[in-house]
Protein backbone atom coordinates (compact mmCIF):
# COMPACT_ATOMS: atom_id res chain seq x y z
CA UNK A 1 0.00 0.00 0.00
CA UNK A 2 1.31 3.43 -0.95
CA UNK A 3 1.46 5.84 1.97
CA UNK A 4 1.85 9.45 0.85
CA UNK A 5 2.89 11.96 3.49
CA UNK A 6 2.65 15.71 3.71
CA UNK A 7 5.73 17.40 2.29
CA UNK A 8 7.97 19.28 4.68
CA UNK A 9 10.16 22.35 4.05
CA UNK A 10 13.21 20.07 3.85
CA UNK A 11 11.60 18.34 0.81
CA UNK A 12 11.79 21.56 -1.21
CA UNK A 13 14.85 20.63 -3.29
CA UNK A 14 13.31 17.28 -4.22
CA UNK A 15 10.00 18.92 -5.11
CA UNK A 16 11.88 21.19 -7.49
CA UNK A 17 13.75 18.22 -8.97
CA UNK A 18 10.44 16.50 -9.66
CA UNK A 19 9.01 19.75 -11.07
CA UNK A 20 11.90 19.92 -13.53
CA UNK A 21 11.22 16.28 -14.53
CA UNK A 22 7.56 17.18 -15.07
CA UNK A 23 8.45 20.05 -17.39
CA UNK A 24 10.84 17.80 -19.31
CA UNK A 25 8.09 15.19 -19.72
CA UNK A 26 5.69 17.88 -20.93
CA UNK A 27 7.89 19.58 -23.53
CA UNK A 28 10.88 17.30 -24.09
CA UNK A 29 13.37 19.96 -22.98
CA UNK A 30 15.53 20.08 -19.88
CA UNK A 31 15.61 23.71 -18.77
CA UNK A 32 17.73 24.29 -15.68
CA UNK A 33 18.03 27.84 -14.45
CA UNK A 34 17.70 30.34 -11.66
CA UNK A 35 14.02 29.46 -11.39
CA UNK A 36 15.06 26.34 -9.47
CA UNK A 37 16.66 28.21 -6.56
CA UNK A 38 13.70 30.60 -6.47
CA UNK A 39 11.23 27.69 -6.52
CA UNK A 40 13.10 25.89 -3.74
CA UNK A 41 13.13 28.98 -1.52
CA UNK A 42 9.42 29.59 -2.18
CA UNK A 43 8.50 25.97 -1.47
CA UNK A 44 10.46 26.01 1.81
CA UNK A 45 8.67 29.18 2.88
CA UNK A 46 5.19 28.09 1.75
CA UNK A 47 5.42 24.63 3.35
CA UNK A 48 6.32 26.03 6.77
CA UNK A 49 3.81 26.38 9.58
CA UNK A 50 0.40 24.93 10.38
CA UNK A 51 -1.43 27.27 7.97
CA UNK A 52 0.96 26.70 5.06
CA UNK A 53 -0.68 27.85 1.83
CA UNK A 54 0.95 25.13 -0.25
CA UNK A 55 -0.47 21.62 -0.19
CA UNK A 56 2.07 19.00 -1.16
CA UNK A 57 2.03 15.26 -0.73
CA UNK A 58 4.92 12.97 -1.52
CA UNK A 59 6.00 9.36 -1.61
CA UNK A 60 9.54 8.66 -0.48
CA UNK A 61 11.83 6.78 -2.84
CA UNK A 62 13.31 3.48 -1.79
CA UNK A 63 16.86 4.84 -1.96
CA UNK A 64 17.90 2.31 -4.55
CA UNK A 65 21.02 1.52 -2.53
CA UNK A 66 23.00 4.51 -3.76
CA UNK A 67 22.74 8.25 -3.55
CA UNK A 68 20.94 10.65 -1.26
CA UNK A 69 17.36 10.09 -0.14
CA UNK A 70 14.90 11.17 -2.79
CA UNK A 71 11.21 11.46 -3.50
CA UNK A 72 9.46 8.99 -5.80
CA UNK A 73 6.47 11.23 -6.52
CA UNK A 74 4.61 14.37 -5.57
CA UNK A 75 1.35 16.24 -6.04
CA UNK A 76 1.44 19.95 -5.24
CA UNK A 77 -1.34 22.53 -5.21
CA UNK A 78 -2.44 25.77 -3.69
CA UNK A 79 -5.63 27.29 -2.36
CA UNK A 80 -6.80 30.57 -3.81
CA UNK A 81 -9.36 32.67 -1.98
CA UNK A 82 -11.80 34.60 -4.12
CA UNK A 83 -14.95 36.39 -3.16
CA UNK A 84 -17.67 33.86 -2.34
CA UNK A 85 -20.34 33.18 -4.96
CA UNK A 86 -23.61 31.23 -4.99
CA UNK A 87 -21.97 28.08 -6.35
CA UNK A 88 -18.85 28.49 -4.23
CA UNK A 89 -19.88 29.96 -0.88
CA UNK A 90 -16.45 29.48 0.71
CA UNK A 91 -14.68 31.33 -2.09
CA UNK A 92 -11.90 28.75 -1.82
CA UNK A 93 -10.59 27.20 -5.03
CA UNK A 94 -7.75 24.77 -5.49
CA UNK A 95 -5.24 24.52 -8.28
CA UNK A 96 -3.04 21.49 -8.84
CA UNK A 97 0.12 22.62 -10.59
CA UNK A 98 2.66 19.87 -10.11
CA UNK A 99 2.12 16.12 -10.22
CA UNK A 100 5.17 14.07 -11.08
CA UNK A 101 6.52 10.59 -10.57
CA UNK A 102 10.23 9.93 -10.98
CA UNK A 103 10.61 7.60 -14.00
CA UNK A 104 12.10 4.91 -11.71
CA UNK A 105 8.74 4.62 -9.92
CA UNK A 106 6.14 5.07 -12.66
CA UNK A 107 3.27 2.64 -13.04
CA UNK A 108 2.95 1.89 -9.32
CA UNK A 109 0.06 4.24 -8.44
CA UNK A 110 2.15 6.98 -6.82
CA UNK A 111 0.57 9.82 -8.85
CA UNK A 112 -2.90 8.61 -7.91
CA UNK A 113 -2.02 8.27 -4.22
CA UNK A 114 -0.42 11.71 -3.93
CA UNK A 115 -3.19 13.38 -5.93
CA UNK A 116 -5.89 11.75 -3.79
CA UNK A 117 -4.10 12.99 -0.66
CA UNK A 118 -3.94 16.50 -2.11
CA UNK A 119 -7.65 16.42 -3.01
CA UNK A 120 -8.48 15.35 0.57
CA UNK A 121 -6.34 18.25 1.86
CA UNK A 122 -8.33 20.65 -0.35
CA UNK A 123 -11.67 19.19 0.83
CA UNK A 124 -10.64 19.47 4.49
CA UNK A 125 -10.05 23.19 3.93
CA UNK A 126 -13.44 23.92 2.34
CA UNK A 127 -12.27 24.12 -1.27
CA UNK A 128 -15.30 23.87 -3.55
CA UNK A 129 -13.57 23.40 -6.93
CA UNK A 130 -10.15 22.17 -8.02
CA UNK A 131 -8.65 22.99 -11.40
CA UNK A 132 -5.58 21.70 -13.21
CA UNK A 133 -4.00 21.46 -16.63
CA UNK A 134 -3.50 17.87 -17.76
CA UNK A 135 -1.15 16.35 -20.26
CA UNK A 136 -2.61 13.76 -22.62
CA UNK A 137 -0.82 11.01 -20.68
CA UNK A 138 -2.22 12.15 -17.32
CA UNK A 139 -5.76 12.94 -18.42
CA UNK A 140 -7.11 9.39 -17.81
CA UNK A 141 -5.89 9.54 -14.20
CA UNK A 142 -7.62 12.86 -13.56
CA UNK A 143 -10.83 11.75 -15.26
CA UNK A 144 -10.86 8.63 -13.08
CA UNK A 145 -10.68 10.93 -10.05
CA UNK A 146 -13.75 12.86 -11.28
CA UNK A 147 -12.22 15.79 -13.16
CA UNK A 148 -14.21 17.00 -16.16
CA UNK A 149 -14.01 19.88 -18.61
CA UNK A 150 -14.81 23.30 -17.29
CA UNK A 151 -15.20 26.55 -19.14
CA UNK A 152 -11.83 27.82 -20.29
CA UNK A 153 -10.88 31.25 -19.11
CA UNK A 154 -8.94 33.70 -21.20
CA UNK A 155 -5.41 34.37 -20.05
CA UNK A 156 -2.82 37.06 -20.64
CA UNK A 157 0.95 36.62 -20.40
CA UNK A 158 2.26 39.58 -18.38
CA UNK A 159 5.94 38.60 -18.35
CA UNK A 160 6.86 41.52 -20.62
CA UNK A 161 5.20 43.94 -18.17
CA UNK A 162 6.68 42.57 -14.94
CA UNK A 163 9.29 44.82 -13.39
CA UNK A 164 12.36 43.13 -11.93
CA UNK A 165 13.26 43.70 -8.31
Amino acid sequence: MIMPRAARPEDAAELVRLRRLMFHAMNGRDEPGSWEADAEAMARRQLAGPDAPLGAFVVDGDGGGAGAPHLAACAVGRIEERLPAPGHPSGRFGFVFNVCTDPRYRGRGHARATTEALLAWFADRGVSRVDLHATDDAEPLYRSLGFTEHSTALSLDLRSRVRAG
